[in-house]
């Protein structure tokens, strides 16, 4: 007999550090997942609403990175990076996501997962794991869970639209 997952201490202080984001999209798994890994498409469509972003490099691929700039809508800038750890079309993608600085202390690790439902639609799974529990509650209370749904939003809309 397998032991208890909800008594593993390691899984425990795991969901500690962990922010988790699910939606439904209304489109195939092949077109959401597409819209994640073609730099054509996820330039137009990630980020909460009323921010901009601005592309300095874009490669989606195993090792590849995105460095970009977040605007916010009272023009303050952040620096990012998401360095692309695993590629599995169309189901997974693994990213190190972080300020675009060397060895950033606080980057955090992101996991998407898209789930194909019988009706044709996608179940889309985020999982951030960061890297303290403290950082954790400080992104929670910064807005990431609302602008983590505001960014699915945008990706249902674009996936739909397109």
């Amino acid at each position: 007999m397998s032991p208890d997952p909800r008594k593993d201490p390691l899984r425990t202080w795991e969901m500690e550090r962990e922010i988790v984001l699910t939606r439904v999209i209304a489109a195939p798994r092949a077109r959401v997942f597409q819209a994640w890994t073609d730099p054509a498409q996820i330039t137009q469509w990630f980020g909460p609403d009323g921010f901009q972003v601005e592309t300095l490099e874009c490669d989606l691929r195993v090792g590849g990175r995105w460095r970009f700039v977040y605007t916010g809508p009272d023009g303050t800038r952040w620096d990012n990076r998401m360095v692309f750890l695993k590629i599995e079309a169309p189901a997974r993608i693994e990213i190190e996501h972080g300020s675009d600085k060397d060895d950033d202390p606080g980057r955090f690790h992101v996991t998407v997962i898209f789930d194909e439902q019988s009706d044709g639609k996608t179940v889309l799974t985020m999982r951030q794991l960061h890297p303290t529990r403290e950082q954790r509650d400080a992104v929670v209370g910064f807005g990431a869970v609302e602008y983590g749904y505001q960014t699915l939003g945008k990706l249902a809309r674009f996936v739909g639209a397109a």
